[in-house]
């Protein structure tokens, strides 16, 4: 199957439009639905504290990513600091909340993507990229001159704004959003963000209008589509059967989806009763036993530690 990534399908012109119109957003922030509105080009920041440089804690090939991304050499990912979520129980709060990391140039930035290709990855993984999408297509651009040619994976909280998911279109193969809650309100208790079910909703139906169901090659390999991730909570507050019941009638019955059962209590969960213990084994399995019961035939879940594969 020949593959080429959407943004070398580009022409020079159609890419320094969206780069423009990127950057654009930042001097009156709206990138996310948080709608900021601060001119991230003159020093001043919003909830997600980055500026107009790409922000960066860790890069290199990652083996603990869904399968299809990961191959034989790797997902190629890029960790982005800070968020434009607060999850009281993020796993990775160290750069998500304390910003661990640094701010870099997009050459810099351009000079990760090739390296990463250069060691053999599959695609480059953009992790938590919503805050910084300026950046990153400045230097996406900036490393297809260069040689750049893997599929651009999106790995997103579902957070999203629908006019800078038009910016991307044709720059994005790979879509891989969390889908996190189905109520609104546990969505602003334990993630800090107002209305999350409707955005994510809105979110997967664009990310899906752009690349469609998730497409992988002879070898495994994933190079164009979504990819959805639903990480099942204690005492279901995650509200999975809502999420698989809209993913199967609304997206597709067809959609990868990764059903997650790594949850631990970390960062601020132990404030959190509810909250601040791991998944039983049952909550789980209802879990995977809800998306076949909506008829989902591509579900990929860990259980604790070991992977499954559900194909239908």
């Amino acid at each position: 199957m020949d593959f080429i990534a959407a943004y070398l399908k580009l022409s020079e012109r159609e890419f320094e439009e969206k780069i423009e119109q990127a950057f654009e957003i930042l001097k009156k922030c709206t990138l996310c639905p948080r709608n900021c509105h601060v001119d991230r080009t003159s020093g001043k920041k919003g909830v997600c504290r980055v500026l107009d440089k790409p922000y960066v804690s860790s890069w290199g090939p990652h083996f603990g990513e869904e399968l299809p991304l990961v191959g034989r050499y790797g997902s190629g990912t890029i960790f982005f600091g800070f968020c434009n979520l607060a999850c009281v129980y993020c796993q990775n709060w160290t750069i998500s909340h304390l910003g661990e990391g640094d701010e870099i140039s997009y050459e810099e930035l351009a000079n990760i993507m090739i390296s990463l290709q250069n060691s053999g990855c599959h695609n480059i993984n953009l992790v938590t990229p919503t805050h910084q999408v300026p950046q990153i297509i400045k230097s996406i651009y900036i490393a297809s001159k260069q040689g750049l040619k893997l599929p651009i994976v999106y790995n997103s909280g579902g957070y999203e704004s629908i006019e800078t998911l038009r910016i991307l279109d044709g720059i994005i193969d790979i879509y891989m959003p969390d889908f996190k809650y189905a109520d609104k309100t546990l969505a602003e208790k334990y993630s800090k963000v107002k209305n999350y079910p409707d955005v994510a909703k809105q979110t997967l139906k664009e990310m899906h209008r752009q690349v469609g169901d998730l497409v992988i090659n002879e070898q495994g390999i994933a190079l164009r589509g979504l990819l959805v991730r639903h990480l099942v909570l204690p005492n279901n507050i995650a509200g999975t059967e809502e999420v698989v019941k809209f993913i199967a009638e609304e997206i597709s019955k067809n959609t990868y989806i990764n059903i997650m059962d790594q949850y631990r209590p970390c960062w601020q969960a132990n404030d959190y009763p509810e909250i601040n213990r791991r998944i039983t084994r049952k909550e789980f399995e209802d879990a995977i036993n809800i998306a076949l019961k909506y008829g989902l035939t591509r579900i990929d879940c860990l259980i604790y530690s070991k992977r499954h594969y559900f194909w239908f």
